[in-house]
């Protein structure tokens, strides 16, 4: 099956039209983590970098790879403070105990091999190593709890635009406590952050999704898909920026001693 990020019109979309969210979830990490030294942070599945870039707070040298190249040429012009490479989390392009922090970026739900994940990630981590995991789903709510029209709205779109026939494997910190063999869950939280987003770039951001991707490959013009979008969000966020939730969780896992 053919990966659905690796096409450059995504890789561009993603460069240029995510929300901030992966800074937000690296401050919580920070705090986790209180503040231990990190000499080497690896992004595993880095996509277009945005999620490599807030690890440059934390480590002194920051490396990402992911397996779809387009990305990688993206991430390259993102963070060029980061080294970047063409790899799966299957094969880590890394040498053994050399790596304080892996952060992993909703990739893991893709691996072609999780449970060669786990062996590489034990692999490539010091012995007091942290893996950070985390995902978050599209924004579909405002912030104000007592306004439903973006989750009408969010309705309306995946009905329109309805998504494709997930790859991804289910992770939570529930299931990574039972799927992460070599180790134990440290901490696990599920979190909502709430992101200011004009409709503008909420438009654009709503173009990166994989729903939309497989719209255009239908024959779909993006043009079309845009102008529905602009239109009828128009009423939904009154022509000023709203403050959107985007919810997920973070985990922490350690290598299990033996």
């Amino acid at each position: 099956m053919s990966n659905p990020f690796g096409d450059a019109d995504m890789a561009a979309g993603y460069a240029a039209s995510r929300p901030p969210v992966h800074p937000r979830v690296i401050a919580l990490l920070s705090e986790w983590i209180e503040a231990r030294p990190v000499r080497v942070a690896v992004d595993v599945g880095c996509g277009a970098g945005l999620s490599t870039r807030p690890l440059l707070n934390l480590a002194r040298t920051c490396i990402g790879f992911d397996p779809a190249e387009t990305m990688v040429h993206a991430a390259r012009r993102v963070v060029p403070q980061a080294t970047f490479l063409a790899a799966g989390g299957e094969a880590m392009p890394l040498a053994r105990g050399s790596v304080d922090l892996l952060a992993a970026a909703g990739s893991l739900n893709y691996a072609r091999d999780l449970d060669a994940v786990w062996d590489e990630a034990l692999r490539v981590l010091t012995p007091d190593g942290i893996f950070a995991i985390y995902d978050f789903s599209a924004a579909r709510s405002f912030a104000d709890r007592d306004d439903e029209a973006l989750d009408v709205w969010f309705d309306a779109f995946v009905q329109r635009y309805p998504k494709p026939v997930s790859q991804a494997i289910p992770l939570s910190p529930a299931i990574l406590a039972d799927r992460a063999d070599g180790f134990d869950v440290t901490r696990g939280e599920a979190f909502e952050l709430a992101l200011e987003l004009t409709p503008e770039f909420y438009v654009a951001y709503m173009l990166t999704e994989t729903s939309v991707q497989q719209a255009t490959r239908a024959g779909t013009p993006l043009e079309a898909v845009r102008d529905w979008c602009t239109t009828t969000l128009v009423p939904v966020f009154g022509g000023r920026p709203r403050s959107v939730l985007f919810r997920g969780y973070l985990a922490t896992l350690t290598p299990r001693a033996s």
